[in-house]
């Protein structure tokens, strides 16, 4: 049996009553783990994408983790000199090292399921989830979370106090998405399944979020749920549609992110600069 058909079959019986955290065996315990390792190593993601620029969520992987706090019991787990009580260990990070990665001391937690590639840097203090899967080469700086089944890709930077959601339920959701290249500015947060495309610079404290319209000003067009490919964006905020009511003396604004050519940005930046040292 594949480790699809035995995440399948564990949940089929726990969906239906048959199979609780009192009731799991052994070899039930040996699938999950060895599903668990899969998310480690890449064998499996919670999503990726389908070829068209789209990404789909791998249902039976969102299954397999939300088996994990159904079949597993609390048990007690020591960090350091903390005691803490969770269903799943801390993931082992002795593999980081042979692919140029490595995870600074004092509060970098890696939960077990998630997956981090090679020459990454991991600075404390900062968490990621398990099903989330970060890329070669990224930089998830200080204070950051990666939520569950985040999705980030290579060459990404994180700023410090950086916040990318997690989606777990319902398990055909897709899960929040950053691109490769991309680079997030400090306090920015990423939620509820948004994709941000690669290469695109995104300014700090920005908020991207479906509910959060995107005003595209290179393809002249309002989005909503995904940032574009290269492009640079920033928070503005525009007129409500309760701005003339009695309570808001002054007149009512709601947030709105608006995105540029990120090459054209980058440009003015530079020629700014240079005017300034002239």
């Amino acid at each position: 049996m594949s480790l699809e058909s035995d995440i399948d079959d564990l949940w089929h019986r726990y969906d239906g009553g048959t199979l609780t955290a009192d009731s799991a065996g052994r070899e039930e315990l040996d699938a999950l783990d060895a599903f668990l390792t899969a998310l480690e190593t890449g064998e499996v993601r919670a999503a990726e994408p389908d070829g068209d620029g789209d990404w789909q969520s791998n249902e039976w992987v969102k299954r397999g983790i939300l088996l994990n706090f159904g079949l597993r019991e609390i048990a007690g787990r020591e960090y350091g000199d903390v005691t803490y009580h969770d269903v799943l260990p801390l993931r082992e990070t002795d593999d980081l090292p042979g692919r140029g990665t490595r995870n600074t001391p004092d509060g970098t937690v890696l939960r077990r399921g998630s997956y981090v590639g090679g020459d990454a840097i991991m600075m404390s203090p900062s968490f990621v989830n398990v099903g989330a899967y970060v890329g070669d080469g990224t930089l998830v700086d200080s204070c950051d979370t990666v939520g569950s089944c985040a999705q980030i890709g290579a060459d990404v930077k994180l700023g410090a106090n950086t916040l990318i959601g997690g989606v777990l339920e319902p398990v055909e959701d897709a899960p929040v998405v950053v691109e490769d290249g991309a680079s997030l500015g400090a306090g920015c947060r990423v939620t509820s399944g948004f994709v941000v495309g690669e290469n695109s610079v995104v300014a700090e404290n920005t908020l991207l979020t479906p509910r959060i319209p995107v005003y595209d000003l290179v393809e002249e067009e309002v989005l909503y749920g995904h940032l574009p490919p290269e492009r640079r964006a920033f928070t503005r905020f525009v007129e409500s549609s309760v701005g003339d009511h009695d309570l808001f003396d002054g007149g009512a604004y709601k947030p709105a992110v608006v995105a540029m050519d990120v090459e054209e940005t980058t440009m003015e930046a530079v020629e700014r600069e240079e005017a300034l040292r002239e």
